[in-house]
């Protein structure tokens, strides 16, 4: 029965990103179809926070027993397979029409999903006024929405669709490919980076060199055959001199590789990212060996982390 579940489930989310790909070829604001980001034990991020706010828990961005657990009420509440994992079904259920002079917990998680996806300061006060009204329909204006400043089930699905934009505290900005901005991608596979990036920081070795992620709404990366949905992200190695985002890429070969840096960043995104890793890309021959990356080509200089969800539509993307 739970495999006859799973393969009813995940024709259902095929067949949802067939409709949301036709759905989407009217909006010239979005390169390529994203979809619901599906969320489950082990992710990180903005799309998590909201989902906490939504069920009511505390909303540190990390998904946990605590709120799988509460994730499963609600979906028992609601008459919906409680599976502990917020898809389709269960987004539309938690995400309520809100409209100027509303307030609470949505509001709130509305707040964050407009701060991180539009890149916006807004107080995350919970009282839908002024700004928030403006915030939405400059939102809704930008994919070519019906622009009401009402947020409904549409404006709802863009805003979890569209991607997020990491922060650089702990990271430095790599562009070696000249594709400018292209370091969107998904709520969770940016709060699993950030927080690997966080750890590794306190380690004293430098700052995480970040290569290409993607472009704010998808869409083919020029040198890259990967990196359209946003969960495929570019690393560069760590050096002995931890000079990685000032003096230059390096290889496994090279003399200032530092092997065991490299490792406690590979361990540490592994670990952030628990059971959302698919794989890791490095040539390194003692970390394949140490079942820490695989081999493939052109991929002696970076680390290539593809992150993954429970029942993706796309099986390259799906844990």
């Amino acid at each position: 029965m739970v495999a006859i579940h799973r393969r009813v489930r995940r024709a259902g989310l095929v067949a949802i990103g067939v409709c949301l790909a036709l759905l989407m070829q009217a909006s010239p604001a979005l390169a390529y179809t994203a979809f619901l980001p599906t969320q489950s034990v082990g992710n990180r991020g903005v799309d998590v926070t909201a989902i906490q706010l939504l069920v009511g828990v505390a909303a540190d961005g990390v998904f946990g027993a605590g709120t799988e657990a509460a994730v499963r009420a609600f979906q028992s509440s609601r008459g919906l397979a409680a599976d502990g994992i917020v898809g389709p079904a269960t987004w539309t259920a938690l995400t309520p029409t809100l409209r100027a002079g509303a307030s609470g917990a949505a509001v709130r998680a509305l707040q964050t999903q407009l701060n991180a996806k539009a890149r916006l300061a807004l107080t995350v006060d919970g009282e839908f006024g002024p700004a928030t009204t403006t915030a939405v329909r400059n939102f809704q204006s930008a994919h070519g929405l019906t622009v009401d400043g009402v947020v409904g089930p549409t404006t709802w699905r863009y805003l979890l669709w569209h991607y997020d934009y990491p922060g650089f505290g702990s990271m430095c900005d790599q562009n070696p490919d000249g594709n400018g901005t292209a370091n969107w991608g998904t709520g969770a596979a940016i709060g699993q980076l950030e927080a690997a990036a966080a750890t590794f920081a306190v380690t004293g070795q430098g700052k995480v060199p970040l290569g290409d992620v993607g472009f704010e709404h998808g869409g083919v990366i020029p040198g890259h055959g990967s990196h359209q949905l946003g969960m495929d992200v570019d690393l560069w190695p760590i050096r002995t001199d931890s000079a990685q985002c000032t003096a230059g890429r390096i290889t496994w070969q090279s003399a200032t590789y530092d092997r065991a840096a490299t490792r406690t960043l590979i361990q540490t995104l592994r670990s952030k990212a628990s059971g959302h890793v698919k794989l890791v890309f490095f040539n390194d021959p003692v970390l394949i060996q140490e079942g820490l990356s695989q081999s493939y080509p052109n991929h002696d200089n970076h680390i290539h982390i593809r992150y993954c969800e429970r029942v993706h539509p796309n099986a390259s993307y799906d844990c």
